[in-house]
């Protein structure tokens, strides 16, 4: 899987930190194409990191050198190139495994197509 160089993960947030405060700490370095902060899907809290995706690599390279070990609503954040997630299902979509095998399973074309049509 290749590494998009323009996607940053950010760690060591504090609670309170939200898609746009982290959006306004971020955009200084350039146009941002996309903010994430996953939240603890039991507890809705976030996870305490992020992302922050923009849309050129050189206005990225900027941000990290800029953001890495800086202080963000009180604490020390870190700032890396964010790598693909390997392994686990969390984030991984139905299509990027055995896909041209998917529907050769006897039975599975009828089941899919009946539910694909509220059958």
């Amino acid at each position: 899987m290749v590494q998009d160089r323009r996607v940053l993960y950010v760690g060591g947030l504090e609670e309170e930190v939200n898609r746009d405060t982290l959006y306004a700490a971020f955009v200084p370095f350039g146009e941002i194409a996309e903010v994430q902060i996953p939240n603890d899907p039991k507890t809705g809290k976030t996870k305490g990191f992020g992302f922050v995706t923009y849309a050129e690599v050189e206005d990225a390279a900027e941000a990290l050198f800029n953001m890495d070990k800086a202080e963000l609503f009180g604490r020390i954040i870190t700032v890396n190139v964010a790598r693909p997630m390997l392994g686990g299902k969390a984030g991984k979509a139905v299509w990027e495994t055995n896909a041209d095998n998917y529907f050769d399973k006897p039975g599975d074309k009828a089941e899919v197509g009946e539910h694909a049509l509220g059958s």
